[in-house]
């Protein structure tokens, strides 16, 4: 039974994105030859690997099985691809980073593109989640390094603080809580709100806190960005809930900043991986690169 390392990338990377089309991307390869290459190693192994649906591809309980030895096999050899990195010149290699809406906005576009530039042999492949939906993906292995917030359990990771992120109320002057100065969210769950997109962690945070309340956000709008929220917010749309940084940049006339008196409010994220150990050199240069200065 012959593995080519290529297939076995291509196989994850198709797990992964759950498309065949998505996986061939990641895989730098031509959609025809991606699909010839699961083909052939499907034949190969003489049983399905993947179902293929409508809506793309989830692993049959044999690519499952191939799924989690090859996770390990690939480890290995990035890690020795690290041991014999510093003969060659170095670093060199890809991380799988995930993280939640107000890391990938707020906290880590600087500190990661300091750390591209400076590492032009690491690419990093950057994708958002909930911060309940990054766990099991560290756990399992299928990525390398998570930022998660710390209102969900970290309990057999490794974890290293990254920001504190402070979630605050915007509300449109004229507004009927806009002399509150602080309010709890429950209060606020009676009046209109302007969301994020539902496929953003912090839309899918604000719902299950809606929901521990026993109600639910009244969303009017959905939208894709902070600026669009707050200049929503402006024409009285509704409220919206972001973290203090881009709430801060967005002040002026026609919105307020409310304190939001809930303890879930304020959170620390954190950087986590699932064994420092076994992680390839060069994703543990990146989680050192991206912890914040001593005493910040």
């Amino acid at each position: 039974m012959h593995f080519d390392l290529t297939d076995l990338r291509l196989f994850l990377h198709t797990v992964d994105a759950g498309s065949i089309t998505a996986g061939a991307g990641r895989a730098h390869l031509a959609l025809a030859s991606a699909s010839a290459r699961l083909r052939a190693l499907e034949d190969s192994l003489g049983t399905p690997l993947l179902d293929r649906g409508r809506r793309g591809v989830a692993p049959t309980p044999a690519g499952q099985a191939l799924a989690y030895h090859a996770r390990s096999l690939l480890q290995q050899v990035d890690r020795m691809q690290d041991d014999l990195s510093d003969y060659a010149g170095g670093l060199r290699g890809r991380v799988r980073l995930l993280c939640n809406t107000a890391a990938i906005s707020e906290y880590l576009p600087e500190p990661l593109g300091a750390f591209l530039q400076a590492h032009p042999n690491i690419d990093v492949d950057l994708e958002e989640r909930a911060s309940h939906r990054i766990v099991p993906e560290l756990h399992a292995g299928s990525a390398d390094v998570g930022i998660i917030s710390d209102a969900v359990s970290l309990q057999g990771l490794e974890t290293f603080p990254f920001r504190r992120d402070r979630l605050v109320l915007l509300v449109p002057q004229g507004h009927a809580l806009a002399q509150a100065g602080r309010v709890t969210f429950a209060d606020t769950l009676a009046h209109d709100y302007v969301g994020l997109a539902q496929t953003s962690a912090l839309a899918a945070y604000l719902d299950d806190q809606a929901a521990r309340d026993g109600q639910r956000l009244r969303v009017r709008v959905r939208v894709n960005s902070y600026d669009a929220m707050s200049r929503m917010v402006v024409q009285g749309v509704g409220l919206a809930v972001l973290p203090r940084p881009a709430a801060m940049r967005r002040r002026g006339a026609g919105i307020l900043i409310l304190e939001l008196d809930d303890a879930w409010a304020d959170r620390q994220l954190m950087l986590c991986v699932r064994n420092w150990d076994s992680l390839p050199q060069y994703a543990r240069a990146l989680v050192l690169a991206l912890k914040p200065p001593a005493g910040a």
